[in-house]
């Protein structure tokens, strides 16, 4: 099927200014997207407030408005040039938020929303909508309360209990939620969430902390021809957020039987949403059983990542199947010879690792939650997971501070901080077994085991360094200055 033709000019919304618990995902996404529609003569208009990005170069778009991203100024940019439709997936959170509220005020007659459907941002973002999909979809979701004022906390108590995760409707980054371990948290954080949400909605849910958080990310064409781009598997467990934890793809710990479950899942929720794009899934698993915790209608942190790691340039497929065109006819600029409807086939071990600016907010809690902090992020491939490990963070290049008293080890490996990720190198170092690590983070074995591996391979090479084990080391990632310290 070919574009659109009704498609003459389009208005693209962008992200707005680059904040802590975010990178420069949708500027990235916004940018492939512009450029991705331009190619099929249609004149973009991007509207976006924030002048420090590539985004808003002259280049990027027909026409630029570096203006305030207020659904009242976006009307009257929608009347003075009169577009055919509108773009809202490429801006995150921030774009779904003013698509809706565009529609809500009357704004949109006439102009057509492109990708992601009203249904679908409202079915994503509202909480209870979104529980009520699932169920009808026969998809498991946490037990849950959705709360709308502050006099309800009680009964959202009595039924969810403690300990509780609590999800603001329509916000980034998990802004406004947190876990809460006591009803004076549960009040605190309640409260504060309400502030947050556009629509003063909470969800308050069972806290499936512990448990492995698994990402699918989907996407989906107008002729219902769904493929999974990318599968990821977070280190850390529930109950810190996807994009502050340390994720791995793809899923290395699942069975066949396992993954064949959660992939159908995914993408029965892609098709019950109606998504033409891309679509993020996050769902937590434990023992065979499975919850589906969080659907993102549009690209995120996740996408950007799973672009990279993959080649597939999910932005630019995204934006051409909003305008009309099938996965079967877009080329995949990446790879230069397959169209986008094949899927990626990934040989090789891709890990992120999040950056944080505690070195510039030393005050800060350190303490990584359901709610975002950091501001960029590593990623490093490796054909182990131990390569992938140790390329990763080397690459965040900031001053890892050694830990050597068991106690120290054990209060960092507790709760989930900046410093425990590479503590669990520390640990290894000092004699603690894996079993002693799991029962204080609830980090998978197999991950576990993989350090394992690296911290046994450096007391290998100060030993008896050989050839062989040198070689071994460079396949585990270790550098030559390692190396040559370490021999």
């Amino acid at each position: 099927m070919p574009k659109n033709p009704t498609l003459k000019k389009v208005l693209l919304i962008g992200s707005g200014p680059i904040q802590i618990g975010q990178a420069a995902e949708f500027d990235y996404a916004g940018s492939q997207a512009c450029k991705a529609v331009r190619e099929e003569g249609i004149e973009v208009v991007l509207v976006n407030s924030n002048p420090a990005t590539i985004q808003t170069d002259v280049e990027t778009a027909d026409r630029v408005y570096v203006e305030p991203l207020k659904a009242e100024i976006i009307a009257e940019i929608i009347k003075k040039e009169k577009p055919d439709g509108i773009l809202s997936g490429m801006g995150g959170q921030t774009g779904l938020n003013l698509t809706a509220e565009l529609y809500e005020m009357g704004a949109l007659e006439g102009v057509q929303i492109l990708g992601t459907p009203l249904d679908a941002i409202y079915h994503g973002e509202d909480r209870d909508l979104f529980k009520k999909l699932m169920l009808e979809i026969g998809e498991p979701v946490p037990k849950s309360f959705i709360l709308t004022d502050i006099a309800q906390l009680e009964e959202a108590y009595n039924e969810v209990g403690l300990p509780a995760i609590i999800r603001p409707a329509y916000t980034l980054g998990g802004a406004g939620g947190g876990v809460a371990n006591t009803k004076d948290e549960l009040k605190k954080i309640v409260e504060h969430g309400l502030t947050k949400s556009r629509v003063h909605q909470v969800l308050i849910e069972e806290s499936v902390k512990g448990w492995n958080e698994i990402e699918f990310e989907v996407m989906r064409d107008a002729s219902d021809t769904c493929i999974i781009i990318c599968s990821m598997e977070n280190v850390d467990p529930m109950g810190v957020h996807t994009g502050e934890s340390v994720v791995v793809a793809p899923i290395q710990t699942l069975t066949a039987d396992e993954f064949g479950v959660m992939r159908r899942a995914a993408i029965k929720i892609i098709r019950a949403l109606n998504v033409q794009g891309g679509c993020n899934i996050q769902m937590a698993f434990k023992d065979g059983d499975y919850r589906i915790i969080e659907v993102n209608p549009r690209v995120s942190r996740s996408s950007a990542l799973a672009s990279k790691a993959t080649g597939y340039p999910i932005a630019r497929v995204a934006a051409k199947i909003a305008i009309g065109l099938r996965l079967d006819e877009i080329d995949n600029s990446v790879t230069g010879c397959t169209p986008a409807c094949f899927e990626p086939a990934v040989d090789y071990v891709v890990v992120k690792v999040a950056r944080w600016p505690f070195d510039k907010f030393k005050t800060a809690d350190r303490t990584l939650t359901t709610a975002m902090k950091s501001t960029g992020e590593v990623m490093a491939i490796g054909r182990t997971v131990e390569e992938g490990f140790k390329k990763a963070l080397r690459s965040l290049d900031t001053d890892i501070t050694p830990h050597t008293d068991i106690s120290e080890i054990k209060m960092i490996l507790s709760r989930p901080t900046d410093e425990r990720f590479p503590t669990l190198f520390d640990a290894f170092r000092i004699g603690m077994t894996v079993d002693e690590v799991y029962a204080l983070t609830q980090i998978e074995p197999f991950f576990l085991e993989k350090i394992k591996n690296i911290v046994e391979m450096e007391a290998e090479l100060r030993a008896h360094p050989t050839d062989e084990l040198v070689l071994s080391a460079k396949k585990f990632g270790f550098s030559n200055s390692e190396i040559h310290e370490l021999t």
